[in-house]
């Protein structure tokens, strides 16, 4: 797979920065359409990155891709707010976590949650419009499968899902 030259926010766009004034700012946004996403990196001179982008960006510097984003190791709870819904990393919870708070699960190139607490739009397949995407697993995703890098939620392009947020990519 190969990308041109990009850039990506290190961090998932938390409330704070997604509504100014948010009573918990320091946690991922969540639950807004891929439309209303995109609008949101448009405003900060982004755009959603496409899948290959975000992909590149989670298997990092490795060569050969890692399963994850930290690398080749399982995926562990203090590597990623994942299964904090109904286990294995947790039970009760009823929404994302505060963004960056899993360093164990960085990226060797200092992404951060790129597998974990919210899934993440990207762009628009323009082959398949009628399939929205979501990277990277969240919060209530109990299967560590679905953290991989290669993994991918399929949602309806208006859905809005409390564990699917945004990252914004950016012109080198």
């Amino acid at each position: 797979m190969e990308v041109s030259s990009f850039r990506i926010d290190a961090f998932e766009i938390s409330r704070g920065l997604w509504e100014p004034g948010s009573d918990d700012p320091l946690r991922a946004a969540s639950g807004m359409t891929r439309e209303e996403a995109a609008g949101f990196c448009e405003k900060r001179g982004g755009r959603l990155p496409t899948e290959d982008e975000w992909t590149v960006a989670a298997a990092s510097a490795s060569s050969p891709p890692s399963r994850y984003p930290w690398g080749d190791t399982g995926a562990v709870c203090r590597r990623a707010a994942w299964g904090l819904e109904h286990g294995p990393c947790g039970t009760g919870a009823t929404g994302p976590d505060t963004v960056g708070a899993h360093g164990d699960g960085d990226t060797p190139l200092g992404l951060h949650d790129l597998a974990g607490n919210v899934s993440e739009w990207v762009q628009a397949d323009q082959t398949h419009p009628e399939i929205a995407v979501a990277k990277g697993g969240g919060w209530r995703t109990a299967l560590a499968s679905d953290l991989r890098v290669w993994a991918r939620l399929e949602l309806h392009p208006g859905a809005r899902a409390t564990d699917v947020g945004v990252r914004c990519a950016y012109p080198p």
